[in-house]
């Protein structure tokens, strides 16, 4: 039974899923790095954008036209499809179940990273793969905790491809300590491939987790 569970995890690779935050500037991010995965590339990815509620059709279409991955919008309680990027809709909080399930409600405001990654993390553990990209404020820099803390990886995009302003979100996250790697977008795509798809990488690209990672206890979801 064991060597067939392990056979399993070796095939489908070193993680679950992948959870991307952005909000200024994330569109064209997004449309930049999706146009750099690979159409073999097995984990289903998760992605917020902040933004109003109304866009979330035209993010999907706008996506789609940059990516070789399926896009489709994240919908509540249905599992994650491999090899497909789900788009969290606008105004929306999700969070996943200890079945790996997504849970979609309205959201007060465009705090929804770090719910997202600190649900990944309680639901995925170390098979989490987490990217801040470019952004205003801090959200995902306690949801970048979680992730770290369970054992998953964290990935930042760097500042001279954020600019001054869309730095903030990944400076926010790279100040937690929790960040393994702070990339060049263009790179942080390539290193994504890499640590989903090319065997070992996942092993080797590790950065050691600081001391105060490692008693962090992950904030409860909401209820209701």
């Amino acid at each position: 039974m064991s060597g067939g569970v392990h056979s399993e995890q070796s095939s489908r690779g070193p993680f679950d899923v992948v959870c991307l935050a952005a909000s200024l500037g994330g569109i064209q991010a997004y449309g930049k790095l999706l146009a750099r995965l690979p159409a073999a590339f097995p984990a289903p990815v998760v992605l917020v954008q902040h933004r109003s509620a109304d866009t979330e059709e035209r993010l999907v279409a706008v996506l789609a036209r940059r990516s070789a991955l399926p896009v489709v919008p994240l919908a509540h309680r249905r599992p994650l499809r491999p090899g497909t990027v789900h788009v969290v809709p606008g105004r929306t909080r999700a969070v996943f179940d200890a079945e790996g399930r997504p849970s979609l409600r309205q959201a007060e405001g465009h705090r929804m990273a770090d719910e997202l990654f600190a649900s990944a993390a309680r639901a995925f553990g170390p098979r989490v793969l987490a990217a801040v990209l470019t952004g205003r404020l801090d959200d995902g820099a306690k949801g970048v905790r979680s992730v770290k803390g369970a054992g998953g990886r964290v990935l930042a995009q760097d500042e001279a491809t954020c600019g001054e302003l869309g730095f903030q979100m990944p400076a926010a996250a790279i100040a937690t300590g929790c960040v393994d790697f702070v990339l060049p977008l263009e790179v942080l795509a390539d290193a994504l491939t890499a640590l989903v798809m090319v065997p070992g990488a996942a092993g080797m690209m590790r950065v050691a987790l600081p001391p105060w990672a490692r008693v962090v206890t992950p904030s409860p979801a909401y209820a209701g």
